[in-house]
């Protein structure tokens, strides 16, 4: 397993912007800290509850059809350059409008988010399965993939004003960054190299 790989995709993918993130920066911005926090720890509850219910599957559909890692690795590919297409030519933070903030808002988010449904269906298959299949073994990488996730969260909630003044000056240096590290870690995943 390339752990470095594994550890660029789980940090890129959930420190960049998207929904969960936006919705914290707008919280945070509109909110105090407090609701922005409540929102922050229903968000993380579900992304975990969403790989596991993901690894679960995964290891199970694994057992009864080999062929599907190959296929998940293929889809996670495909996943990464999607995301780094969308990273590349994201648009400005100004728009957004206030969000709903609280944990229940923060758990029911993840579950419509397509960015982490789809994260969480490819992770696990992709960088996991193909090299472990211990159930506690996919426990601890699950529980490693939420505390980045939580990490991802908590930054984007202390730092919000920063982070938002730093995309809104740099944001095509930065989105250019960042999608390119998602094409290097989708290559990596394709088994290409």
């Amino acid at each position: 397993m390339n752990l470095t790989t594994f550890l660029v995709y789980c940090v890129i993918v959930t420190f960049t912007p998207g929904p969960t993130n936006i919705v914290i920066l707008s919280s945070v911005q509109h909110s105090s800290m407090r609701q922005a926090m409540n929102y922050v720890l229903g968000a993380t509850m579900a992304f975990g509850l969403l790989l596991g219910a993901s690894a679960i599957l995964n290891r199970m559909l694994a057992g009864i059809l080999p062929s599907i890692l190959s296929t998940m690795q293929i889809v996670g590919c495909l996943y990464m350059l999607y995301l780094a297409y969308q990273i590349f030519r994201m648009g400005s933070a100004e728009s957004l409008e206030q969000h709903p903030s609280g944990f229940a808002s923060g758990l029911l988010m993840q579950f419509v988010n397509p960015k982490v449904i789809l994260f969480t269906l490819t992770v696990i298959p992709s960088y996991v399965l193909p090299y472990y299949s211990s159930p506690l073994i996919l426990m601890v990488f699950v529980i490693i993939i939420t505390v980045i996730g939580f990490l991802a969260f908590a930054t984007w909630l202390i730092f919000g004003s920063v982070f938002r003044s730093f995309l809104l000056n740099h944001q095509r240096a930065a989105n250019t960054i960042m999608a390119l590290f998602l094409v290097y870690s989708a290559v990596m995943v394709s088994g290409l190299l």
